[in-house]
């Protein structure tokens, strides 16, 4: 970095990526702040900058660079690897830290606390955001974790006895259940119930995950602000919402009628196998640590399913347009989707809708990934 770039950077203030110490702080402070970077997306820590961004210069740097190397490798967990330089500007020195995104994560200090930056500060990361840094790391997979207040009870036994014998062929007896529960990660310890057995065969999933449902809306025109002509909120168990999710979906979706082979054909705007796949694609890869709903939005011109949480670890929207990408956030929910026949372990599903659509409208799918959500726009031509 020369002595130009630094002074741009200093320029633009405190952000996300950068963070301004005046003066070396002590090495509880100093942990805190390359965790923030190292739990978050990394950035630079820049001493010798006031937080008015007054360039005043470091002290003693050989010290000061002893020291800030000692905490990140002595007072971080695991240590994190730093890089830093010393930058002439204005007369004084500058000591940029850089702190990368770490591949470890999630990062604590020597105190035991996790921390994540935050615009342009360091906090704390709360319950939520600490389980997705275990999650994105695959230390933990939240389909597998137990849910709280809820019991062996309220799963519906009836529904996961027919779950065996359609999809496994299977007749087991009354003793052998919880044998087959634990083997499928579908109850824990004390045979608490898990996310996963809960959202598949619990007696009323909603009472315990409020935000596991389908938030279905129709609207009369191509933006969002519109008013919705009909909304519908969609529960109940994991089966039972994608095929109500897929009733909702055909009853606003226009059908064309064809004449093939002297026969009268009626054909959707969007192709079923496209919206079947957007769907439990949402289901299957969701962030469910975030506490809000799937939406699915049916406007004039495309359907539009909206994904709470980000696309996980390596995964990047290139790598799923050539069907390169195959990580799962939820491994159990995908095996019983699997088991199913609703998803293969091809990692080719997005692939397969862009080329459906491509072949039935001339047009794209569009694939965004915003802070929150990921989302799938199919787009459809309305039929003369």
């Amino acid at each position: 970095m020369d002595a130009l770039f630094l002074k741009e950077q200093i320029s633009k203030g405190e952000n996300l990526h950068t963070e301004f110490k005046e003066i070396l702080p002590d090495r509880e402070s100093l942990a805190r702040s390359i965790v923030c970077f190292a739990n978050t997306d990394g950035g630079d820590l820049i001493l010798g900058v006031t937080d008015r961004g007054e360039i005043v210069g470091t002290g003693d740097l050989d010290q000061a660079m002893l020291i800030i190397d000692d905490v990140a490798f002595q007072r971080c967990a695991p240590p994190i690897t730093i890089l830093q330089e010393a930058i002439q500007v204005e007369g004084k020195t500058v000591l940029v830290v850089r702190i990368p995104k770490g591949s470890q994560r999630p990062y604590r200090t020597q105190s035991g606390q996790y921390y994540i930056r935050s615009a342009n500060r360091c906090r704390q990361a709360s319950r939520e955001e600490l389980l997705r840094l275990f999650q994105s790391s695959e230390s933990i997979y939240f389909d597998e974790t137990l849910v709280a207040n809820c019991t062996y009870n309220d799963l519906d036994m009836s529904k996961f006895g027919e779950f065996l014998f359609e999809y496994f062929q299977l007749k087991i007896h009354e003793s052998d259940v919880k044998v087959y529960l634990r083997n499928l990660h579908l109850v824990g310890s004390q045979d608490k119930p898990t996310l996963t057995g809960l959202l598949f065969f619990g007696k009323k999933p909603q009472e315990f995950l409020h935000y596991a449902k389908v938030i279905c809306a129709y609207i009369k025109g191509k933006d969002i602000a519109i008013p919705p002509f009909d909304k519908k909120e969609i529960t109940g168990r994991i089966p039972e919402i994608l095929e109500d999710t897929q009733r909702f979906l055909k009853l606003y979706l226009v059908e064309e009628h064809k004449i093939e082979d002297f026969k009268p054909e009626v054909h959707l705007s969007v192709p079923p196998a496209v919206l079947r796949e957007a769907v439990v694609n949402a289901i299957a890869h969701r962030d469910y640590t975030i506490t809000s709903a799937i939406r699915v939005f049916i406007y004039q011109d495309r359907v539009e399913v909206r994904t709470p949480g980000k696309l996980p670890n390596t995964v990047t929207i290139e790598s799923m347009k050539i069907g390169g990408s195959h990580v799962l956030r939820n491994p159990t929910i995908y095996n019983l989707l699997a088991k199913m026949g609703m998803v293969t372990d091809l990692g080719s599903g997005v692939r397969r809708m862009m080329t459906l659509v491509r072949e039935h409208s001339h047009q794209e799918v569009e694939l965004v990934e915003t802070e929150n959500e990921f989302v799938v726009k199919v787009p459809f031509v309305l039929p003369a």
